[in-house]
């Protein structure tokens, strides 16, 4: 039975394509081995490694990197559990990708640091981390009774899950996102859950200059439009 948590993940990250042709483009561009960092399930990971390259995928989540393990049956797929701030592999790579605002959830520019040092130490001569950040966030909330924004949604095995954005809220360094999280059985039982995710403010010349403190080199940024259902990025480049 599918865990809960990947449900979640998949739910509300896994249906978000627009960053694709960008990494798509970087791995044809600079080659591999490539890292992703934060892969999750493997959105970002599993795209590239169907296309042929060579993939490492690093989480910190034992179970989404179980099921991302099912899910690269057949390719060249390779999963590490490590903490992106500490993790430490016998070997470099050309390409390093920090895809949908996870370097926004190591918990402060400290933190940040301690994954700009390990992300060059890994990092061939010539490599490139390319990280997004999310585009500015107005704070906003749902008031009670208004319908708000149209939730995520997937039944699986009779069972109902749905996952509603209903606040981003300002709390000094950090915009914390909040959701509900509904699930309604097969035999109509509803159960409903607060998530909150916090973000770290980052704008892309701050990342550059901690990227510069670790050694890297500031290359042009890639921009990732908004959509409907998902705020845009921007994607900071470094070299190595």
């Amino acid at each position: 039975m599918t865990a809960t948590e990947v449900i979640w993940h998949d739910i509300e990250c896994g249906g978000y394509r627009e960053d694709l042709p960008l990494w798509r483009r970087l791995a044809r561009e600079h080659g591999d081995p490539i890292l992703e960092v934060g892969a999750g399930t493997g959105r970002v990971s599993l795209d590239l490694a169907r296309r042929g390259h060579r993939v490492t995928a690093l989480d910190r989540d034992r179970e989404l990197l179980t099921e991302l393990r099912a899910r690269a049956a057949g390719t060249t797929l390779e999963t590490v559990l490590a903490d992106a701030r500490s993790f430490a592999l016998p070997r470099k790579f050309a390409l390093c990708l920090v895809p949908m605002q996870a370097i926004q959830l190591l918990g402060g520019a400290d933190e940040r640091a301690a994954f700009l040092r390990c992300a060059g130490a890994h990092l061939s001569p010539g490599g490139v981390l390319a990280a997004a950040l999310t585009d500015v966030v107005d704070a906003y909330e749902v008031p009670d009774g208004a319908p708000g924004p149209l939730p995520d949604i997937r039944e699986l095995d009779g069972v109902l899950y749905a996952s509603r954005p209903i606040a981003v809220r300002e709390q000094g360094d950090v915009f914390v996102i909040e959701r509900l999280r509904e699930i309604v059985g097969a035999d109509g039982v509803r159960e409903v859950r607060e998530n909150r995710i916090a973000l770290d403010r980052v704008d892309p010349a701050e990342l550059e200059r901690a990227g510069r403190a670790a050694g890297f080199r500031a290359l042009a940024r890639a921009h990732i439009p908004a959509t409907d259902e998902y705020v845009g990025s921007e994607v900071v480049m470094l070299g190595a």
